[in-house]
């Protein structure tokens, strides 16, 4: 493996840098109380990744066994007790603890504690997860079987 092809390529570098406090307010928060907070999307990295923060509500619960045919995720635990799947068994993920998933990979989450439990999510290469997070429990639970197969696939979401 070697590194990629250079995209920059002026020699004085430039101002770009995107920071980001940690009291910035979620961009998303759900019924549960859960909230995600959009890092990095896939339109601020050009399409080289995504990264989210899921601060999930106690007993939130999470998907189902899923795969992407074109994205690998991967997860970061930062508090509490997220249970991960593997696509052989089912993990309890703390503080440190990481799970990468291939393309194709079976792999759900899911928080079933009584307790806050917070992690990163890391999509590559990048893909424009926020409408997936935005509007998947109205899909889920109002929209027509036709519609929901529409809504996943346009979202690389393969249920088992």
């Amino acid at each position: 493996m070697s590194y990629p092809d250079p995209k920059y390529l002026d020699g004085s570098g430039e101002i770009t840098a995107e920071f980001r406090p940690a009291d910035t307010p979620a961009n998303l928060v759900a019924r549960s109380g859960s909230r995600t907070h959009y890092l990095a999307t896939t339109a601020s990295t050009g399409g080289e990744f995504g990264l989210y923060r899921m601060d999930m509500a106690p007993k939130a619960g999470g998907p189902k066994t899923h795969f992407h045919r074109s994205i690998s995720e991967s997860f970061f635990i930062l508090e509490g007790t997220v249970r991960l799947y593997n696509g052989d068994s089912w993990i309890d993920g703390t503080a440190g603890d990481f799970l990468y998933v291939p393309q194709g990979g079976l792999h759900a989450f899911r928080n079933d504690s009584d307790a806050l439990a917070s992690m990163l999510l890391l999509f590559t290469p990048g893909a424009p997860r926020e409408e997936y997070f935005e509007k998947v429990a109205e899909v889920a639970s109002e929209g027509s079987p036709e519609e929901q197969a529409e809504f996943f696939i346009k979202h690389d979401t393969y249920w088992t």
